[in-house]
């Protein structure tokens, strides 16, 4: 959801949305408003209202494009003019846009603190459900006695001048692998770049084959919101004669989102 009031926008201020193929983005104007859209020929479907304009993407609308929509809002000669930039980003798309030509009600506002307080109630639900499904004990006795760990111990390395990509979802600040008698581990701190938040939902490693290699086993102490730092571990089930050389590791949010970190290594062998 977003929401823009042109009276209170600065005009240097640009009125960026972002949108993704596949996903249905929808415009809301408090007055009649008639729209057009760039290359608009090239868009999947379109919707009109006198209120209301709905779009899908097109197919190849590639992540980082950006097309036009202009908006003539109220009627006669009254009319007002506002522009948006459609930006393209791969998965990730705004869903519903309320443009307000005059100040919102106060209805607007109430309405919208239902919503936040509804969506930080999500957040916490999801932030308990994920602490007991992704917990780690941390006990070494359980270590031992698993036969995780033996004389050996655990091998750690930190890996230098990774990134992320595509650009604008995540940034890799600090990255270290693990190695143990039977799994490899990876700890990743990472920031959020984009204007969600960002929860994983699962992972994997792909080889120089282009193999993929599942069943990685995830945590994450919270969800990462706008602009928030924080870190993440996944772990995966390995002999110490397995996942020798350089990976990619493709991690997976919650809402669709794939963010792949290439050069990726686990410690050899002591």
């Amino acid at each position: 959801m977003q929401r823009i009031e042109l009276a209170s926008t600065p005009a240097t201020t640009g009125l960026r949305v972002c949108v993704s193929p596949g996903i249905v983005t929808n415009f809301v104007f408090d007055v009649r408003a008639d729209v057009e859209l760039q290359d608009e020929v090239r868009f999947m479907e379109v919707t009109r209202g006198h209120t209301t304009f709905g779009f899908l993407p097109p197919r190849d609308m590639m992540p980082g494009e950006r097309l036009r929509l202009t908006a003539r809002l109220g009627v006669g000669e009254a009319k007002d003019f506002a522009t948006f930039t459609l930006v393209a980003h791969s998965g990730q798309a705004t869903h519903q846009v309320e443009v307000y030509r005059n100040q919102r009600s106060r209805d607007s506002y109430e309405h919208e603190v239902v919503q936040e307080r509804a969506k930080v109630q999500r957040l916490r639900e999801q932030l308990e459900q994920l602490r007991n499904r992704l917990a780690l004990s941390g006990e070494l006795r359980e270590l031992i006695a698993g036969k995780a760990v033996t004389f050996r111990g655990i091998q750690g390395q930190n890996i230098n001048n990774l990134s992320s990509s595509p650009e604008g979802i995540l940034s890799v600040a600090r990255v270290t692998s693990y190695r143990t008698d039977d799994s490899v581990a990876t700890e990743l701190w990472l920031r959020n770049l984009s204007p969600e938040t960002w929860t994983l939902a699962q992972a994997s490693l792909v080889d120089a084959a282009g193999n993929e290699l599942k069943g990685m086993r995830l945590w994450q102490e919270m969800p990462l919101g706008p602009g928030a730092y924080g870190n993440i571990i996944v772990e995966m089930s390995a002999k110490r004669e397995a996942l020798h050389g350089k990976f990619t590791l493709v991690l997976g949010d919650e809402a669709g989102r794939v963010v792949r970190v290439a050069g990726v290594s686990f410690p050899d062998e002591p």
